[in-house]
């Protein structure tokens, strides 16, 4: 895996983690990397400065003012508010989404407010079989072990 600090045409910048260099090419060239805050297509990788561990003797270098991911703009920190509000008062399920959705649409699952993620072709068929879903603008945060 590999972060970059990318910035788009309108001047906004954010990071996202790619598998490999190889892959940001591909996916870019193929125009799905996009702006966090803009949604701009355009988007070309920022200069950044490389992340390297100190040794062991060596002091602490002192914190950034601010990490590069913490937002900045006021735009950013709508969408950060945004997010947190989405992810403290729904239920997170994951790739179930589509399914869970569809079944609380059914009356087969208690309703309650959810958001996790979908395949393109899941949330269309959703939207066209009239389940109220709409996509979020950003991604959630995934557990890992």
């Amino acid at each position: 895996m590999i972060q970059y600090s990318l910035k788009c045409a309108e001047g906004h910048t954010f990071d996202s983690w790619f598998q490999s260099a190889a892959a940001f090419d591909k996916l870019a060239a193929a125009g799905m990397v996009q702006c966090a805050v803009c949604g701009s297509p355009d988007v070309e990788k920022a200069l950044m400065a490389p992340r390297v561990q100190p040794g062991r003797e060596a002091e602490p270098a002192t914190a950034p003012e601010r990490p590069l991911s913490a937002p900045s703009t006021a735009i950013e920190q709508a969408l950060a508010e945004f997010k947190r509000k989405i992810e403290a008062s729904s239920e997170y399920v994951g790739m179930n989404f589509a399914a869970e959705a569809r079944a609380i649409h059914d009356g087969d699952a208690p309703e309650r407010p959810i958001y996790g993620e979908a395949k393109a072709e899941e949330a269309r068929a959703l939207i066209e079989d009239g389940v109220p879903v709409t996509p979020l603008p950003f991604l959630p945060n995934r557990k890992t072990n």
